[in-house]
């Protein structure tokens, strides 16, 4: 009877680690669609009230959630304040500051810091493409998870199965 109790333990502990891994694909999508959101929102305030960034960055962070609203309201007091002589710089450090819990991916923590050495530019055209081609670029990563989202939550759930059943049947 307790081999049985154990063995239906260990095959619902790793289905439940197979089920975490497909939430956790699927929260990570939503944190890029959010990213996402947002340079939609900067890219909107900048075209249309033509603010200086400060601004922009203070009237986006009152319609967002935390940490972004955190780095937002981080990045209008340091462009204000003068802190840095680079927007890039600016950028970056908030980036690294505020936006590491959100634990992105290397390449697209890089994509994000790179929109920032771009965004910085005195020509509106340039700062309004290099957001274009930044929100084009996350629409392709996000395609890319969402077309693989559904086979990688099945397989970490097969997978999870699979491996408490290994589990049982190796201690048994």
């Amino acid at each position: 009877m307790q081999r049985f109790i154990g063995s239906l333990l260990i095959i619902t502990a790793t289905t439940g680690a197979g089920m975490v891994y497909g939430a956790e694909l699927q929260r990570y999508l939503e944190k890029l669609l959010y990213i996402r959101h947002i340079v939609y929102l900067l890219k909107g305030e900048m075209e249309y009230s033509n603010a200086p960034m400060g601004e922009v960055f203070a009237r986006v962070a009152v319609r967002v959630k935390n940490p972004y609203k955190s780095w937002l309201k981080s990045m209008e007091r340091q462009i204000e304040n003068r802190e840095e002589d680079e927007f890039a710089k600016i950028w970056n450090r908030g980036v690294d500051k505020y936006l590491s819990e959100l634990h992105l991916a290397s390449v697209h923590a890089i994509q994000l810091k790179e929109l920032g050495t771009f965004m910085g530019q005195l020509n509106g055209d340039t700062s309004s493409r290099s957001m274009q081609l930044y929100i084009n670029r996350l629409e392709l990563e996000i395609e890319k998870m969402r077309e693989g989202m559904s086979s990688k939550k099945r397989i970490g759930s097969c997978l999870g199965v699979m491996s408490g059943i290994f589990l049982v049947v190796i201690l048994i």
